[in-house]
């Protein structure tokens, strides 16, 4: 959850510092520019005004000496502001011919923005706003102010000049604005990583507990933790709903335990009477005979119902194992059996350990290589084989019976279910749910599949490490 989480949380900062941060860039880039603009109308307008009283030469007014001093001075001023600024500046008659510029070789252009500028100022109107200029662009910045004497435009005042001073300032804004983002987003990533650890930290420990409750750790109950009010909330409540399952389980064990236990007395007199009565009848009567094998099966059922209700019930004594050794003790003491039935039992089972209750595991082997040679032909063979990897050990016990369709394996292991085709073999359908309630207990596991090209493997895993379990 955390990984949606964050990520959403930093698109959505980032996209409002963002909105906030383009816009203020933006700004800075046009305030930059129109301190430049009002700069060069103000000098336009100084450089106009000296320009004023020098005679238009097509109407030949003014005294010579005077006009001359006024043009002289008018260049020394403009070829000053070019030495000082590196701005070049002119003044251009109606009809372009200048009046005086610096550097001498400028002339008005006769097309483009400086053409548009002069054009505008000619009509008593000074020059629009240049066009924003970037800091990735090279663009020259035209202004111009029209010269008007006695209520007429007798010339224009024209300055055209360089943005690198400009841009660069306006990247340094820039640059200042960008380390503020910046700044802005590492408080955001460490608010964000605070309130998301903030908001999942209770989400984590109810997922843990959950997990440890599903794993049949049913005593796992929430821990307090910070959180929003309404997750502590949930969490007391989880805990509530925990402890009323577990009040509910134990109830449900507690009686199958009574009951098994209440019944194997009564039961056990009632097979004490029938084989008292089979005295009385005629040896071989088949009645008599099916009685007592229906009340034997009752009574197994019983004392199965009776371990399956212990082993949900019991703790597991974790212990490292050897379970190569505890294996081979299996397969040697289940040996006699399946000689007497005609079925090779092996067993490869090297040295491994791992973690586990050896009476567990014991009983859990026991049900498994049971039921591999109840359903085992004569002639075939069931094998035993340890093996260990990083992080768990196995027991994979492989027969050579008949095996399951793909709908059993799916319903193998529950309570009471016994394969449609193995009716007639002996047994409860309790023991398999029996080691399944025994791993579980000592954070094990039991699968099942099919083992080619007849038969069922069974593999009973246990962990190698005390964490894992």
């Amino acid at each position: 959850m955390r990984t949606r989480l964050f990520p959403l949380l930093i698109v959505l900062m980032a996209a409002v510092l963002l909105a906030l941060g383009i816009p203020l860039a933006v700004s800075l880039a046009a305030a930059q520019q129109q301190k430049v603009v009002v700069d060069r109308i103000d000098d336009t307008a100084r450089f106009a005004s000296l320009a004023q009283y020098v005679a238009d030469p097509s109407t030949g007014t003014g005294t010579g000496g005077t006009t001359d001093e006024r043009r002289e001075t008018l260049s020394k001023e403009l070829a000053r502001y070019y030495s000082l600024y590196g701005i070049r500046a002119g003044v251009f008659y109606r009809d372009d011919d200048p009046m005086a510029n610096a550097p001498d070789t400028w002339l008005l252009p006769k097309t483009g923005e400086g053409r548009e500028a002069f054009e505008e100022a000619l009509g008593s109107r000074r020059s629009h706003d240049p066009e924003q200029v970037w800091p990735w662009q090279r663009h020259r910045l035209i202004v111009a102010s029209p010269v008007v004497k006695d209520g007429d435009v007798v010339a224009v005042v024209v300055t055209d000049s360089p943005t690198g001073h400009m841009r660069s300032k306006t990247l340094h804004g820039w640059l200042i604005i960008g380390a503020g983002e910046i700044a802005a987003m590492l408080l955001a990533l460490g608010a964000a990583l605070r309130l998301t650890g903030w908001v999942l930290r209770p989400v984590r420990v109810l997922d843990a507990t959950t997990h440890d409750i599903a794993t049949g750790r049913l005593k796992s109950r929430v821990a307090a933790a910070g959180g929003p009010p309404e997750l502590r909330r949930l969490a007391r409540s989880f805990n509530e709903m925990a402890d009323n399952v577990e009040d509910v389980l134990e109830q449900q064990r507690a009686f199958v335990a009574d009951a098994s236990h209440q019944l194997r007395n009564p039961l056990s007199a009632l097979l004490l009477r029938i084989e008292l009565l089979a005295l009385e009848l005629p040896e071989g009567n088949e009645e008599i005979a099916s009685v007592q094998t229906e009340g034997k099966r009752l009574a197994q059922v019983l004392d199965d119902l009776l371990d399956l209700a212990l082993a949900e019930h019991a703790e597991a004594d974790l212990r490292l194992t050897d379970i190569g050794e505890l294996a081979s003790e299996r397969v040697a003491a289940w040996g006699p059996v399946a000689e007497s039935k005609g079925v090779r039992l092996v067993g490869t089972c090297p040295a491994t350990t791992a973690w586990t209750d050896p009476v567990t595991l014991s009983s859990a082997l026991d049900a498994v290589i049971d039921n591999a040679l109840k359903f085992t032909p004569e002639g075939e063979s069931v094998e035993v084989e340890v093996a260990s990897n990083g992080e768990s050990s196995t027991v994979v016990v492989t027969d050579g019976g008949p095996g399951l369709s793909d709908e059993d394996l799916t319903r193998i292991g529950d309570r009471f279910w016994r394969s449609a085709g193995h009716q007639n073999i002996k047994g409860s359908g309790l023991g398999l749910s029996i080691s399944r309630a025994l791993l579980a207990a000592a954070g094990g596991s039991i699968a099942y599949d099919h083992h080619e090209p007849h038969g069922l493997r069974v593999t009973v895993r246990v962990p190698r490490s005390r964490s894992s379990s």
